[in-house]
């Protein structure tokens, strides 16, 4: 697991920044994951701290895309 803070989710993207400052932008959350935490529609998630495991995912065209799998908010 890693530590990243949630910024945005726009066109259909998540954006988080980890603690070293780095964005990364991921395509797909797992369903269990998205309905524990509704990052699409609930703004009070914006700038909260997020334990996540993620996952690489092969896409169409040899794309990578990144798959978020789990999410546990840090108090």
């Amino acid at each position: 697991m890693k530590v990243a803070t949630f910024q945005s989710y726009k066109n259909g993207l998540y954006t988080f920044m980890f603690e070293n400052g780095e964005d990364m932008i991921f395509d797909e959350i797992h369903p269990r994951a998205l309905k524990q935490f509704d990052l699409k529609n609930d703004k009070s998630y914006i700038d909260q701290t997020f334990k996540i495991t993620f996952v690489e995912v092969s896409g169409n065209d040899d794309d990578v895309i990144y798959r978020i799998d789990s999410l546990k908010l840090v108090s």
